[in-house]
């Protein structure tokens, strides 16, 4: 059939309309005439003919968001063919569907869900406890029988944690990063007064970012004497073989901050350097940015020398635990029910331990290795109690940035024994970590170290590292500016967890401090840059001076100037530290 006959087949098919207008009749059936209309415009996007699966409420009413359209996301901003008139053509049952539930005879588990640990416990927010503050003297008493450290006399400069979960072990959390977890308020390390002017505010990130290489330092001076370490000690850690009680023994042993030092002020007067610390002191300023706890160091400048120094009562010469942990340990005042768990009661039992365990891991029956110089610090006619061993170095780095400007740092350097080996003398440090209670709250998910310092010596260290991040930063930071050949680390716990005064032994471990400072990435060249900014601000300030301090809630150093007898009597008056 030819393709025109098609055609006018098709016309002729077609219904007439009235005056000869396209389109078709208009309908004379009466059956849609109580439908509602739906409006539209042809610019809708047309979705599915019909969704079963699209619920718009809980019993079926507008304004409910479910179905695919509630809940998949490529159709969040598509426009739904008729959605905003659904309700009219919906249809509405007499009984509630909603009330319809499926029986399920599936018989249910009673064991409780182990989601969140043991604990559950609930996070507490408050204030911290004042704690116990020591000066720069030499030793005394500490808690729970004689040693070798100062008697702690109460003070402001006390310190407690960061927020932490409690109620036992493995308390709740809220987020993996515990984003949402309430944020306790610390006290200040220090009383901060109106009258005291605000000079700079760093924040930690910048900090991070700081550089300078240095030299490896030279010896200017050496005084006092070191006993021979025990080598009995290097038993496998962890071991039935390795394990004995720590003994409270009463040794001397003298700590002073810069400007009382005898042996600084002489080097000062010949302007031998320009810079004048301790170790104590400069490790803090240098691990600042791994710090959590309060602090704060006393900057004198007088003509052009930089004096860096610990505050009369100053929490630096304390040993922290748990500082780092992701939930450190709780205060009294927040909820913690074992005062001797709490920081400033655990801080002076490891400052405890630290002293005595440098006294018994030496051996002083076999004589002892002497200095070119006496302990300047050591006065017989005053001091009848006998000398612990410890030698002081003096030791000079050049932070200059170029010939034109000199700038030179002398530190006072700190060693606890020596070995000898290959025909000469090791000389090294002598620290210790403590376990308090692994099942306690704060204990930062440690390892159980009778059960496990044998076969997982790894994960423990590796722990530590966590955990206590600032201490050990700042001990292997000390061996390396007091060019120590060795660092060794005792693992000292409880002999059982409610007596903080018996205390045993369970391991020596020896690390290099170099490789140590390696693993767990430290970078001494970012610590000499943070005392070197610090340094240059001072200088550009007339003489006077001026006080450091570490903000107690936040990752941020604030410089003050302070009165020159900011110190000399009680300060009454508290102001919050100014924000930015």
């Amino acid at each position: 059939m030819a393709p025109s006959f098609q055609l006018s087949s098709l016309i002729a098919s077609l219904p007439d309309s009235e005056g000869g207008a396209w389109g078709p009749p208009a309908s004379t059936d009466s059956s849609l005439n109580e439908v509602p209309y739906a409006p539209y415009s042809k610019g809708d996007k047309l979705g599915r003919m019909a969704d079963w699966t699209q619920d718009s409420g809980k019993d079926n009413r507008e304004g409910g968001r479910g179905g695919r359209q509630g809940y998949n996301r490529n159709y969040r901003d598509q426009q739904i063919y008729g959605a905003g008139t659904s309700s009219l053509f919906s249809y509405q049952h007499a009984e509630d569907e909603a009330s319809f539930s499926v029986v399920d005879n599936t018989r249910t588990s009673t064991k409780p869900r182990m989601g969140f640990g043991r604990g559950g416990g609930t996070i507490f927010r408050g204030r911290g406890a004042r704690g116990a503050a020591t000066g720069g003297g030499r030793g005394g008493a500490a808690p729970g029988g004689r040693g070798g450290f100062q008697r702690a006399q109460t003070g402001r400069g006390g310190f407690d944690a960061r927020g932490g979960r409690g109620g036992g072990r493995g308390g709740r959390r809220f987020g993996w990063k515990d984003w949402d977890k309430p944020q306790r308020n610390r006290d200040a390390s220090v009383m901060i007064k109106s009258e005291w002017k605000m000079l700079e505010e760093i924040d930690f990130n910048r900090l991070a970012k700081l550089n300078l290489e240095t030299d490896d330092g030279e010896d200017i001076g050496s005084y006092g004497f070191l006993h021979y370490y025990d080598r009995a000690n290097e038993k496998a850690a962890g071991s039935k073989t390795a394990e004995r009680r720590l003994a409270v023994q009463d040794r001397l042993f003298f700590n002073p901050t810069a400007s009382d030092d005898p042996v600084i002020q002489e080097l000062a007067q010949k302007d031998e350097a320009t810079i004048f610390a301790t170790e104590s002191v400069l490790s803090m300023l240098m691990c600042a940015p791994r710090s959590v706890y309060p602090w704060d160091i006393v900057i004198v400048r007088a003509g052009n020398k930089i004096f860096l120094d610990k505050r009369e009562g100053s929490q630096i010469d304390y040993v922290s635990v748990n500082e780092n942990a992701t939930d450190p340990p709780l205060d009294v005042s927040e909820g913690n029910k074992e005062a001797m768990n709490a920081p400033q009661a655990l801080s002076l039992e490891a400052t405890f331990i630290n002293q005595n365990f440098a006294i018994q891991t030496v051996n002083e029956s076999a004589g002892k290795f002497e200095f070119p110089q006496p302990n300047p610090f050591y006065n017989p006619e005053e001091d009848t109690e006998p000398l612990g061993s410890r030698a002081y170095k003096y030791r000079r780095f050049d932070l200059s940035l170029n010939e034109e400007e000199p700038m030179h740092l002398i530190v006072r350097t700190e060693l606890d024994a020596v070995a000898k080996a290959g025909g000469g003398e090791q000389f090294m440090t002598i620290k210790a970590l403590n376990e308090y209670d692994d099942r306690a709250a704060g204990a930062g998910a440690a390892l159980n170290w009778r059960q496990k310092l044998s076969s997982q010596l790894g994960a423990v260290v590796a722990t530590e590292m966590k955990n206590n991040s600032c201490k050990l930063a700042r001990w292997t930071t000390q061996s390396i500016l007091a060019n120590a050949n060795q660092m060794k680390i005792g693992f000292v716990s409880r002999a059982t967890p409610k007596d903080n005064n018996r205390h045993v032994i369970l391991g020596v471990v020896s690390f290099k401090p170099r490789d140590f400072a390696s693993q767990m990435n430290l970078n001494l060249n970012n610590g000499w840059g943070i005392v070197r900014t610090i340094v240059d601000m001072c200088m550009q300030m007339p003489e006077g001076k001026y006080v450091l301090v570490k903000d107690p809630n936040k990752p941020v150093l604030r410089l003050y100037e302070v009165p020159p007898t900011a110190f000399d009597e009680d300060e009454e008056e508290v102001v919050a530290p100014e924000q930015s």
